[in-house]
C-alpha cells in the first residue's frame, strides 16, 4: 500500500493536470513541458547523431472542402547541399499579393476561373489567368477540365509552411 505522503503527491499531480498549473503548462491547451516538443523528441529518434540536424515540417489541414495529412523530412546535409538558385522560380511565383490571394481562395474552395474572376481586385481576365500560369507552371497550381484549380495535395502544407515562415 503506498504511504499517504505518495498518495498525497499523486492526487496533487492529478489536481494540477486538471487545472493545468503545471509549471510550463498552457493551460488553454493542457500541452505539459514534456509534451511541447514531441515532434522534435521523434525526429531526433530518427537522425544520425553524426550529421548536422534535420529538418520536419507536416500538417493536417481542413480546408472549405478538403482535408489534407502530410509530413516531410530532411537532413540538413542534404538541403545545404542542394541548389537553392533552382528554387527561385518557385518562390518567386508566390512574390505576388495576387496569386497570394488566389491561393487562398482555392484553398478555401474557389476552384473555377469564373469564380476567381468574380474576386474583387484580381484585375481582367488576362491578368487572371497570367497569374493562374504563373503559379501552376512554379508546381502551386494543377489545372483540371473546364478553367477548375486546384492546390496539389502535396503543396498544401508546404505552402502553409513557407506562409508560416514567412511572418515575423
Amino acid at each position: 500500500m503506498a504511504s499517504v505522503e505518495e498518495r498525497l503527491a499523486a492526487l496533487e499531480a492529478q489536481v494540477a493536470g486538471l487545472v493545468g498549473e503545471r509549471v510550463g503548462a498552457r493551460p488553454e491547451t493542457g500541452v505539459t513541458p514534456e509534451d511541447v516538443f514531441w515532434a522534435l523528441d521523434g525526429l531526433k529518434q530518427r537522425i544520425p547523431a553524426d550529421g548536422t540536424g534535420a529538418l520536419l515540417y507536416t500538417g493536417t489541414v481542413d480546408t472549405g472542402d478538403r482535408h489534407y495529412d502530410w509530413q516531410y523530412g530532411a537532413t540538413v546535409d542534404d538541403l545545404l547541399d542542394d541548389d537553392w538558385s533552382a528554387l527561385a522560380g518557385t518562390l518567386s511565383a508566390l512574390a505576388h499579393p495576387v496569386r497570394l490571394r488566389l491561393l487562398r481562395e482555392i484553398l478555401g474552395g474557389r476552384h473555377g476561373t469564373a469564380d476567381l474572376a468574380g474576386l474583387d481586385g484580381i484585375g481582367t481576365t488576362g491578368q487572371l489567368h497570367h497569374h493562374l500560369r504563373q503559379l501552376a507552371a512554379a508546381g502551386w497550381l494543377r489545372s483540371g477540365a473546364r478553367g477548375h484549380y486546384d492546390i496539389p495535395p502535396e503543396r498544401v502544407v508546404p505552402l502553409l509552411a513557407i506562409l508560416t515562415a514567412a511572418r515575423r
